[in-house]
């Protein structure tokens, strides 16, 4: 997907086995963010920092959804465990992953996989992309500052 798209009408099913719609959002802006694998050092520390910045994502008129291809059951221990107060799409057959272009090749150590690309969507009020942070772009430890800055000099 690119900047001026519309996101999918069904993200698919968070941690409590909820069916998250963006139809939900609709007159709320989204911060939806993919990332590889709950539970790991760079995705902990993206989340937390999202977490820790949500009450000033929220006073921006954004709500945050994460997305990986775990497992509902793990999404909920990973919320659990860090205190994460949004939704996070267990996306198991990559069909939201797919459809945001955030599914392919990536080089992890020298090696080629094909996997979740980090990559955040800002969404509009009505669903559209309005601004999408690519994997280089995104540094996981202050990943919600980066969004609160690009924000704030729009």
């Amino acid at each position: 997907m690119n900047v001026g798209d519309k996101i999918p009408e069904i993200l698919g099913k968070d941690q409590n086995g909820n069916e998250i719609k963006a139809s939900d959002f609709r007159g709320r802006k989204i911060v939806l963010y993919s990332y590889p694998k709950a539970n790991t050092s760079g995705c902990t520390a993206e989340a937390c920092s999202l977490q820790a910045h949500r009450a000033e994502l929220q006073a921006a008129g954004y709500e945050i959804i994460g997305v990986s291809k775990d497992r509902q059951e793990l999404q909920k221990k990973f919320a659990d465990a860090q205190g994460l107060e949004f939704p996070l799409i267990a996306d198991t057959d990559t069909t939201l992953l797919q459809s945001l272009g955030c599914w392919g090749e990536k080089v992890a150590c020298g090696r080629r996989t094909i996997g979740i690309l980090r990559t955040t969507y800002l969404v509009d009020e009505e669903g559209i992309i309005t601004k999408i942070f690519t994997p280089k772009e995104i540094k996981t430890k202050i990943h919600a500052e980066q969004i609160l800055a690009y924000l704030a000099d729009k």
